[in-house]
């Protein structure tokens, strides 16, 4: 989405590169653009008018085709394990959340990249809700900017609500500015892009940005793969897999594969001896995931035990396997949780009875 006050352009999410091509357009000096990129990412201003080394006809000229694209999150949840969820707005009535993760040497930020989603994968809340729409790259770095623990984030998730990879120009342009000079300075290492899988928008991605990547896996047989994730009809795992083989890993940034556990399902010996087969050649690590129940399926989690067998067996394989720890459960913030579904339907309620 696009966004848009008033029908004034955001300032908020312009890479350099578009912030120069925006001072040219208005004849500033080149110089500007390196102004307002300081005032946009490196301290929180509110208005145009307080980029206070740009002179007053600058502003002026900026503010006339320019909002600077800020919102403040709507509401938050706390968890009793500390992890707190966001609710932003979005246009088009629309929302997202965001989750914000405390934890003892790392703060985490689980930004989303959409308005639901279109994948459909039939474990996700977020895929249940369906799609409404892209976030611009202002939108997603807004997620970061306006919460209260901003200058504490070490680390970012792209987890939340939507796939990266179908928004990949919009993702792309956030990942520059939260890594760039000009822009946040953050480490790619301490950012992580997570996908189902989508072949030509992993190599732009492999191509353009240096973050660490995840893939969504969750079952190393097609034919599971294809009830679990729709996408695997299209994309077979099996391309996303050769893709990824081509290039160093080890020395450049991480991959992992995100594993989501059903009793049943893909718990099994055999799948743990697929799984070392389908990753053979791969330096990467396995995160499994318990499950947390979406309302309507037959579908259920697999226990502590099985999960933590399953574990064994994949480090007896040699695959550097985690379990990661469920957080934000009673705020549904959880992994395959997030979803805008109910209060998209408050507010229609609202609607009508006004109407």
């Amino acid at each position: 989405m696009d966004k848009k006050i008033n029908n004034k352009d955001a300032l908020f999410g312009k890479t350099i590169s578009e912030l120069e091509h925006i001072v040219n357009s208005l004849k500033l000096p080149a110089y500007t653009a390196k102004q307002i990129a300081l005032w946009l990412y490196k301290k929180k201003i509110a208005t145009i008018d307080e980029m206070t080394n740009l002179s007053k006809t600058a502003r002026k000229s900026l503010a006339e085709r320019y909002c600077l694209g800020i919102s403040e999150p709507l509401s938050v949840k706390t968890s009793s394990d500390g992890t707190k969820k966001y609710l932003f707005p979005a246009i088009n009535n629309a929302f997202i959340e965001t989750a914000f993760i405390p934890e003892e040497k790392r703060d985490t930020l689980c930004v989303s990249s959409q308005v639901g989603c279109k994948m459909a994968c039939t474990f996700c809340m977020t895929g249940k809700q369906g799609f409404q729409g892209h976030l611009s790259a202002g939108e997603i770095l807004n997620q970061l900017r306006s919460i209260p623990e901003s200058n504490n984030i070490s680390n970012i998730v792209f987890m939340g609500m939507g796939e990266p990879f179908d928004n990949l120009t919009s993702v792309l342009k956030a990942l520059e500015i939260l890594t760039s000079d000009y822009g946040f300075e953050m480490s790619p290492k301490r950012i992580n892009v997570s996908t189902i899988g989508i072949l030509e928008s992993l190599k732009m991605f492999l191509e353009k940005s240096k973050c660490n990547l995840a893939i969504s896996l969750h079952t190393p047989f097609t034919d599971e793969r294809k009830e679990l994730m729709p996408i695997e009809k299209n994309q077979p795992i099996k391309e996303i897999l050769s893709e990824i083989k081509k290039w160093d890993f080890a020395r450049n940034r991480r991959v992992s594969f995100e594993y989501i556990m059903f009793k049943g399902v893909n718990d099994t010996p055999k799948h743990v001896s697929e799984l070392a087969k389908i990753l053979n050649g791969i330096k990467c690590r396995i995160n499994l995931i318990r499950f947390h129940h979406v309302p309507g399926l037959e579908i259920i989690g697999s226990d502590d035990e099985t999960i933590m067998n399953f574990q064994q067996q994949l480090k007896e394989k040699g695959i550097v396997t985690t379990i990661r720890a469920s957080r934000g459960l009673d705020i549904e913030a959880a992994c395959g949780l997030l979803s805008t579904k109910a209060i998209l339907n408050q507010q229609k309620t609202i609607l009508d009875v006004k109407k």
